[in-house]
């Protein structure tokens, strides 16, 4: 399978992973009481919280916080049941090279590096992928290198 598109709703194991194998998720619109409502909660700043107030900010309009776009791009990975037992993580490193604004349709696209046996825990191993949140432009708003935790297919 490398470099082979696969789908979600599978549930792989480590075994089934190859480097350079590519995974997509569903997609998910971005509203704009969405928006307001996880950053009042999480994140309120003005540029996330207020249209009007927005426009004499940093980005000029209203726009989702990254830690917004982080949660939908968790959510779209669980339910594309990629991996058996979710998405543990171990490490990450994030980066949002563009902002998400209201009506963007996002979907997430992930790409294996490097897969790493566990020498001490036979049962399961490592990867890491290398996972991009991509507008309906196919533009990255969010980049993630990151390592997980993934089981081994369980013997009989």
């Amino acid at each position: 399978m490398n470099g082979k598109a696969i789908s979600g709703g599978t549930d792989f194991y480590l075994e089934d992973l190859s480097v350079g194998q590519v995974f997509q998720t569903g997609r998910h619109r971005m509203e704009v009481d969405e928006i307001k409502r996880f950053a009042q909660q999480f994140d309120p700043q003005i540029f996330h919280t207020d249209e009007r107030g927005a426009e004499g900010s940093f980005f000029g309009e209203l726009v989702a916080s990254g830690w917004h776009t982080g949660s939908v791009t968790m959510r779209l990975l669980v339910e594309s049941r990629f991996l058996a037992d979710g998405f543990i993580g171990s490490h990450i490193d994030v980066t949002w090279p563009r902002p998400v604004k209201p009506g963007d349709v996002l979907r997430v696209q992930g790409t294996i590096l490097e897969i790493d046996p566990s020498k001490s825990r036979p049962e399961r191993g490592r990867i890491t992928v290398s996972v991009e949140t991509l507008n309906q432009r196919d533009e990255v708003v969010q980049k993630m290198i990151t390592t997980l935790l993934v089981h081994r297919r369980p013997t009989a």
